[in-house]
Formats: C-alpha cells, sequence, structure tokens
C-alpha cells in the first residue's frame, strides 16, 4: 500500500550532533521478518505537523515501482519506508548523503505520533560510514531522544539498506553505532541475523548505582519503586536494561495483569539509573519459557525489543531461571 499526504514538516538546516561511542562487543543471536510501507510526505510552510482528511489520501495504485519512493528527490519532500520487526516499527529515512539527520529530535517526535504524525517507536537514519564501516546508523526515539543502538531496529536497517543498494541474495555489511561496531547479516530467506555480542555486566557501566553484589554486577538486586520492593538484575547490551522477575510481593509475575503504562516510567526515571534505562518484566513458564513485556527507555511500551530479549536470557541465565 502506498501513502500519499500533504503535511506542514519544515525541514531546516540541520544543528550538528555527535553520536556517543560505547565499546560493548556483542553475541547473542536472533533472526525475523519484517514488513514495510513505502510512503512519501511533502514539507509545508507552516513549522507544526498537521495532518488533515483533507491533505490525505489512502489507496493501492495497480503498480507500485520500490525505485519510484526510494529515488525520487523532490525539492521539500521527506522520502521514507516504514518496517516493523515483530510490531517494534521505525520511520527509515535514506541519509546516505550527509553526515546530519534529515530531521530535528523535535521532529522526530511529531513524525512517531501515533495520531497526528506516521506513527512509530522511532525514526532511523541510514548515513554514511565513519571509521572505515561502510554505515551509520543513528536514531531517534519516539520522545526525540537518542539510543546507543537498536537491536530490532538495526535489522530493519538491515533491510532498508538491501532494498536502497539492490542487494540480493545472503549479504553482511558493517555498521558503526552509538554502541559500537555491528555487522547484520542477510540471509537467503531474507531473515536478519545481527550478533548482539557480550553483554556488559558491570553495575557502573550499564550503568546503575545499584550495589554490586555478584561479582562486580548487579544481580537480583533490591530496588524500592513506588513503595514496593522489586528484585532486578541491570545488563547492557550497549543500551541499559533492568530486568525483573518479580518482587516481595510477587515473587513470579504475571506480565499480562501488570500496569505498565504506570510502572514502566518510574523504572525508565528511576534515581538508580543515570542515564534511565529500558526495563523488562518476565513472566517464567519454564527454563526454556519465557515471557517478556517492555518499557523502552525514550519508546515506552513497545510490542518487541531485540536488545531487551537478549537482556532478558542473561538475566535469566545469571539467575538460575534458564539453562544455557
Amino acid at each position: 500500500m502506498a501513502i500519499a499526504a500533504a503535511i506542514s514538516l519544515s525541514l531546516p538546516p540541520q544543528t550538528r550532533r555527535s553520536s556517543a561511542s560505547i565499546a560493548a562487543p556483542f553475541r547473542s543471536t536472533s533472526s525475523l521478518h519484517f514488513d514495510s510501507l513505502r510512503s512519501n510526505f511533502s514539507s509545508l510552510k507552516n513549522p507544526n505537523l498537521r495532518v488533515s482528511a483533507s491533505s490525505m489520501s489512502i489507496g493501492t495504485p495497480e503498480k507500485i515501482s520500490t525505485a519510484s519512493f526510494l529515488d525520487r528527490r523532490e525539492s521539500g519532500f521527506l522520502h521514507f519506508v516504514k518496517y516493523h520487526g515483530l510490531g517494534n516499527d521505525f520511520i527509515l529515512v535514506d541519509n546516505r548523503d550527509s553526515t546530519e539527520p534529515r530531521v530535528t529530535p523535535e521532529q522526530a517526535v511529531k513524525l512517531c505520533d501515533r495520531n497526528f504524525g506516521i506513527g512509530a517507536d522511532g525514526v532511523i537514519f541510514a548515513m554514511p560510514g565513519v571509521n572505515g564501516t561502510d554505515y551509520t546508523m543513528r536514531i531517534f526515539n519516539s520522545d526525540g531522544s537518542e539510543p546507543e543502538m537498536c537491536g530490532n531496529g538495526v535489522r530493519c536497517f538491515a533491510r532498508f539498506i538491501a532494498e536502497l543498494e539492490n542487494l540480493h541474495g545472503k549479504q553482511s555489511f558493517t555498521v558503526h553505532t552509538g554502541a559500537g561496531l555491528i555487522v547484520p547479516e542477510i540471509q537467503e530467506d531474507g531473515k536478519v541475523k545481527v550478533d548482539m555480542g557480550e553483554p556488559i555486566l558491570k553495575a557502573s557501566d550499564v550503568p546503575t548505582k545499584l550495589p554490586a553484589n555478584k561479582d562486580q554486577a548487579a544481580v537480583k538486586a533490591d530496588i524500592n519503586v513506588d513503595g514496593v520492593t522489586w528484585n532486578v538484575t541491570c545488563v547492557s547490551m550497549g543500551n541499559p536494561h533492568c530486568v525483573t522477575f518479580g518482587n516481595r510481593q510477587s515473587q513470579n509475575l504475571t506480565v499480562d495483569e501488570l500496569n505498565l503504562a504506570a510502572i514502566g516510567p518510574k523504572f525508565e526515571h528511576h534515581e538508580m539509573f543515570p542515564a534511565r534505562t529500558n526495563t523488562e518484566f518476565v513472566e517464567v513458564f519454564s527454563h526454556e519459557h519465557l515471557k517478556m513485556r517492555v518499557w523502552e527507555r525514550g519508546a515506552g511500551a513497545t510490542l518487541a525489543c531485540g536488545t531487551g530479549a537478549c537482556a532478558v536470557v542473561v538475566a535469566a541465565v545469571l539467575e538460575g531461571r534458564a539453562g544455557r
């Protein structure tokens, strides 16, 4: 399906921003399929984002050419493709001709709005590589903040690059991110595999102010959130995660009963997490079956989180709730 809409999104010269470089070699792997939705938006003079019924048309043309969306470069248009990985959805922007994002963090917030914008968990920019890498990936979350990395996002990024570069079959390339070097691999069947690397467990490097209690790591540590003492394990997969399987009142969570919108922000902004944190609430069915709900730093409740899934497995092994 093609979506054509007229929105008032001005694209001024960009303010220089530098991406953080955090050394974080990864080792976990996973793969999934992606769906894409190609769209193009025009820029009007009004600096506020507006989409109205009179300016939006949705239809399915008889013929849709991939190149027609990705190759056109009309002045004043922001071209994008929308992908999702397990419902974790992103707006992908071809930014290969500039080291500065085409939209500002404030504009990204408006684009991600699910009522008045395109709707997404974040905006991802495909940018020129640095330090010998093929590409650079930067992300603005739906709240305008910039995370170090995103597991589902980098897999969407890989499929986007394959489409932009007209790549076919098994492919791999190097991507510079705020969490270090990532090498996604596109398989013959179109799935994307990413080596997520070794987790960072040292509490001060996650980072968390919770005291280390196991080989410099915070494992099953107590944290008071809104008057309730939770047991948490802190893991970094290049970005910070706080994983909990329960609290003193309920050692075994039933995650579907959680009011995620109420409890999630209290973990994210807790004083024990100086860089804020992603939080995974996990229900254990067996050593081979875990169910998680996630509150993502900067994006809120999302349907999936790639780095979060890896952090959950690491925490489950450390707490003896799952085997390697």
